[in-house]
């Protein structure tokens, strides 16, 4: 059965709010390494406080663990970051020795530049160039979890068209051991946002290199932020997870057929005690759509 997780958040009314939730209604535990480090006084990456939480958490409910990550930069190449990234991935090392991620994915695009820490991550190229920075930092990563992958892109603007990016993963994800999370909201933001229909993006896509699906929610941005009025929808974490992402995931599950996990997200700073219910609902919604599915594969 594939296995239903959610994401850690370092901030302890969530995980405070969640207690029950997170001990007793999901199988993993999804964490992004650099919310827990810190750096030192000698600039190393050392273990804040939710690192040492979240390890108790996983010893005591012998959950496993699975890695997510925002801010390796996959797309980058500058000289002026490879003292930071050798430095998180030497960090990265030592977390997996603890935690034992049984993969360790993380965002597409640029977050550093010319060793400048951006805030989201910024669109790739789709060329053979960007696909070859992004094998490489795959590679690196692999050194440490064998099983490693990126995720399908979120963003504003794009240097290319959004029904180019299938053929951009494939070009990128060519080696064993290296994988696709498929984040359901994010394609439904991208579609939402440039017209296009999500089924054409998913007939492009190799969907055997699924070893993760993100389900999240999000929000309409402030028409007041762009001056002609335009409103976007964001994927912000924040909401719940809307019926055509539901939707989408029903139809997607029986077609990854390498498919080991499902993943729940909620950012911190937005989870309320009347939020909790209906987050153990949706945790058990997906696990329901996973075990149709697999109830009809038996069956077949």
């Amino acid at each position: 059965m594939v296995p239903v997780g959610l994401t850690l958040q370092p901030e302890v009314e969530f995980v405070e709010l969640l207690d029950e939730v997170i001990r007793h209604e999901v199988d993993y535990y999804e964490v992004a390494p650099e919310t827990l480090w810190r750096a030192g006084s000698d600039g190393s990456l050392e273990p804040n406080g939710f690192h040492r939480r979240f390890a108790a958490l996983g010893e005591e409910t012998r959950r496993p663990f699975v890695a997510h990550g925002v801010g390796l930069s996959m797309g980058s190449d500058c000289p002026a970051d490879r003292a930071r990234r050798k430095s998180w991935l030497a960090r990265l090392r030592q977390d997996h020795r603890q935690f034992r991620f049984r993969w360790y994915t993380d965002h597409l695009g640029a977050t550093s530049l010319d060793g400048l820490a951006l805030t989201l991550p910024l669109p790739l190229p789709m060329n053979a160039q960007a696909a070859g920075v992004v094998r490489r930092r795959l590679a690196a990563m692999q050194r440490i979890v064998p099983h490693v992958g990126v995720e399908n892109n979120v963003a504003y603007f794009l240097l290319g068209e959004p029904l180019e990016e299938p053929g951009f993963l494939r070009a990128i994800l060519s080696r064993p051991g290296m994988h696709l999370l498929l984040d359901v909201h994010n394609l439904y933001t991208m579609a939402v946002n440039f017209g296009f229909d999500p089924e054409d993006y998913l007939e492009r896509l190799d969907l055997s290199r699924v070893i993760e699906i993100h389900l999240s929610g999000g929000k309409p941005s402030d028409p007041a932020w762009l001056p002609s009025g335009r409103v976007m929808r964001l994927d912000s974490h924040d909401a719940a997870v809307p019926d055509e992402v539901w939707a989408l995931f029903a139809k997607i599950v029986p077609r990854c057929r390498r498919l080991k996990g499902v993943t729940l997200e909620r950012m911190e700073g937005t989870v309320t005690r009347d939020d909790v219910p209906q987050i153990r609902a949706e945790l058990r919604r997906a696990r329901a759509i996973v075990e149709r599915h697999a109830q009809v594969r038996r069956s077949a």
